[in-house]
């Protein structure tokens, strides 16, 4: 991650600062606040601003007027069942915002997420940077042959750095278009007084997806839980999983109490469908069901027997 002389100095500002107030504050995630947490090569993650923790989420549970004096053992009780039953307005009583730095091909997948606020950064009034994603080798596949939309075998260490040489080749060559047609170099000087530059707004179309955008990205906690779960998984294309764990950090520093009871009702659990069930019935009754006999698909076996490490 790389972050500009002006960029650290505006963190370290806000860093800086300190403001007294009768809010709630969680100690752990103010450790860490307005910090640039590095995700992949170029890109980041921070907190700017929340609002609520624990305690409000019991507090919106019981209906209290105050903070409460139950306990926290107690407390955990409460939130461990709001997320078993999959309660979700005492978690939507807590907001966080981040200022996120990430390819545009993420971005693309992120905003399908339309539980949040956003506010992108627009090319048609700013100059994007030069910077762009390059994937480590190690994490340059081939399609899956079973999955559509995922990564089979890593490419071997030629076929990689050809990869890697064209991804830099069509990159830089993509930005030297776009000063070109933006008609300015990268200190903002005219590359040619005798002709005007293209609007931003069109000479943005010559960037390729791999380039980095941001944007502040503001949610409520229920559904932040929501995104966390489903890109954080395995399953979650590489690229946008490794900001999601970074996030998950952050939770757990924010409202700990409610990151035990995810880690536990969701990260580290298992749903079953109707027919899954009847087979894990069948098994503890001690019969030996097959694929063809539950008359679950062969992907959906697959996926019960791993989780039940058989």
């Amino acid at each position: 991650m790389t972050l500009s002389t002006r960029q650290t100095d505006e963190i370290a500002s806000e860093r800086g600062q300190s403001n007294a107030t009768r809010r709630v504050v969680a100690p752990l995630l103010e450790e860490i606040l307005f910090q640039a947490m590095p995700v992949l090569d170029h890109g980041f993650v921070r907190v700017v601003d929340y609002m609520g923790d624990d305690g409000a989420v019991v507090q919106a549970a019981r209906v209290s007027y105050g903070r409460g004096t139950k306990k926290v053992r107690e407390d955990q009780g409460l939130i461990n069942y709001l997320m078993r039953h999959r309660h979700s307005t005492p978690f939507e009583m807590c907001e966080i915002k981040y200022h996120v730095k990430l390819p545009i091909f993420v971005a693309r997948q992120w905003i399908r997420h339309r539980t949040a606020n956003v506010n992108e950064i627009s090319a048609r009034y700013s100059i994007l940077d030069n910077e762009f994603y390059l994937p480590e080798p190690q994490h340059l596949a081939a399609q899956s042959e079973e999955n559509r939309q995922g990564r089979g075998d890593v490419l071997d260490a030629a076929q990689g750095q050809r990869v890697l040489d064209l991804l830099r080749d069509d990159s830089l060559r993509a930005y030297s278009r776009y000063q070109e047609f933006l008609n300015q170099d990268d200190e903002g000087n005219e590359l040619d007084a005798e002709r005007s530059g293209l609007a931003r707004e069109l000479a943005r179309m010559s960037l390729s997806l791999n380039f980095y955008t941001q944007w502040y990205w503001k949610i409520d906690l229920f559904n932040l839980m929501h995104f966390l779960s489903l890109r954080a998984d395995a399953h979650a294309q590489f690229e946008i999983r490794v900001y999601a764990e970074a996030m998950i950090e952050t939770l757990r520093r924010w409202v700990p109490l409610t990151y035990n009871a995810f880690e536990a009702y969701r990260i580290g659990a298992v749903t079953l469908s109707g027919p899954q069930l009847k087979v894990v019935r069948a098994l503890l009754g001690g019969e030996l069901p097959t694929q063809e006999s539950s008359g679950l698909s062969k992907r959906e076996w697959a996926e019960l027997m791993t989780a039940l490490g058989r």
